[in-house]
């Protein structure tokens, strides 16, 4: 099935043309005939697996053709004539979106944008991005000269509506991208003032890398009986050769600095739990001589887009960064993934490692692991239902002396002990 199959208008397919997009995803398969057809739809699906173009394309025919409550005058300039209309007329300036996209982080706001410009090229549809950091008269002007949709992070947006810059009253299409992150983030009573101030009879589309019970809470109060579709996303493409890398805690970083030597040309986005580790460790893969940029919460938003900038483009072929680079960015081209900090949470390994091996393409998943990490390593395992393979670096020297700094506390040995004797309870009970 291709995208022809979709009754899509010229300039969109235009659009996709130019991407390169020929055969749906799995999730766009599932999800644009629904959203085609004006159903609230909720997807259960992970970055990577096409969801934006599944709630782009729909939404931007929806606008472009101006089925549903309230129709808009962007004119499609592959044919040269305006849309049909139908409804309320479409009033210019200071009017409202039409279309309202939350997501739960900057780069993600971003990165959307730049899928919507992509596909909306021979359109007239106007697209702003509104997010914090960013100069707010800049964002107060593109408002009021009138946008047909909004892609914001929430706590932005709820500025701009507090200051009356934006008002609702026109959306007929609501977007809650990564909605589980959102609400992991503290989002939930942002997104609930947004919501209330919006028309009852707009289509919702609702995206979740995971649906807890929260998740289908917000879904039982703002959709309308919606179409669930689910792509399998709780383990990792099969085209991903993951590793294990057994280390003393001490020699962690040498083995890191190690690791990419063989794979100078190609890509590697690494992961450290916190702020301070990153630090560390891009000083010591620069004095090894490695070309790198980092990217963690405290840097400025425009030192954030210039690190993505930089690692894309190849200007540098490691981007060293936490936790907020694992989920909500869509960065291609990453050959390897190194977690040079084992994640706290299983789920969160999957978001990581699934950076690399993007549409189908191959991806290497290596994990530095100490001994005070094997807990953490057996609920990984319990997730992904299989054992992860476990390597050694040849010619690296494994028997350098502990020094006592790096000798694992009384305290962490019975964690790591109860944490894994924990899983392997489950793993019993899995299996009888």
């Amino acid at each position: 099935m291709g995208f022809e199959t979709f009754d899509l208008r010229e300039a969109l397919r235009r659009g996709l043309t130019g991407e390169g997009f020929e055969t749906p995803t799995p999730i766009q398969a599932q999800a644009i005939q629904p959203a085609l057809e004006g159903r609230d739809v909720l997807g259960v699906a992970q970055t990577g697996t096409g969801k934006t173009v599944a709630f782009l394309l729909p939404s931007m025919q929806r606008l472009l053709t101006g089925a549903g409550a309230n129709p808009g005058a962007a004119t499609d300039r592959a044919s040269g004539a305006p849309p049909k209309l139908e409804g309320r007329p479409h009033q210019t300036g200071g009017r409202g979106p039409r279309m309202v996209v939350l997501a739960p982080t900057r780069e993600l706001a971003l990165q959307i944008t730049e899928d919507a410009k992509r596909l909306s090229h021979f359109t007239d549809l106007r697209t702003a991005v509104i997010y914090g950091g960013a100069p707010m008269g800049t964002q107060t002007e593109q408002l009021r000269k009138g946008v047909d949709i909004i892609i914001a992070t929430p706590g932005r947006l709820l500025d701009h509506l507090n200051r009356r810059n934006v008002r609702f009253d026109a959306v007929e299409i609501l977007v809650l991208d990564e909605a589980d992150r959102m609400l992991d983030m503290g989002f939930l009573p942002d997104i609930d003032t947004l919501v209330l101030r919006m028309p009852t009879d707009r289509q919702t589309l609702l995206f979740s890398a995971t649906m807890p019970g929260a998740i289908q809470s917000l879904a039982y109060r703002f959709m309308r009986s919606p179409v669930r579709v689910e792509i399998e996303n709780a383990r990792p493409p099969e085209t991903i050769h993951q590793q294990i890398y057994a280390v003393p805690t001490h020699l962690k970083l040498r083995l890191l600095i190690e690791l990419p030597r063989a794979k100078a040309d190609e890509s590697a986005l690494v992961f450290t739990r916190t702020k301070q580790d990153a630090d560390v460790v891009a000083r010591k893969l620069r004095e090894a001589g490695y070309t790198l940029a980092v990217m963690h919460g405290d840097f400025r938003q425009k030192d954030r887009v210039r690190a993505l900038e930089q690692f894309r483009s190849g200007k540098a072929n490691i981007l060293v960064a936490t936790n907020i680079a694992a989920r909500g960015l869509d960065i291609e081209g990453i050959s390897h993934v190194i977690n040079f900090d084992v994640p706290d949470e299983a789920e969160n390994y999957v978001h990581r490692i699934g950076r690399t091996a993007r549409v189908h393409a191959l991806g290497v998943a290596w994990t530095l692991v100490t001994p005070e990490d094997e807990g953490l390593i057996a609920a990984i395992e319990y997730l992904l239902r299989k054992k992860i393979e476990r390597v050694r670096l040849p010619g690296f020297d494994y028997d350098v002396p502990t020094p006592d700094w790096a000798k694992p506390s009384a305290q962490s040995i019975r964690r790591n002990v109860g944490r894994t004797q924990s899983v392997r309870n489950r793993w019993k009970a899995l299996t009888r």
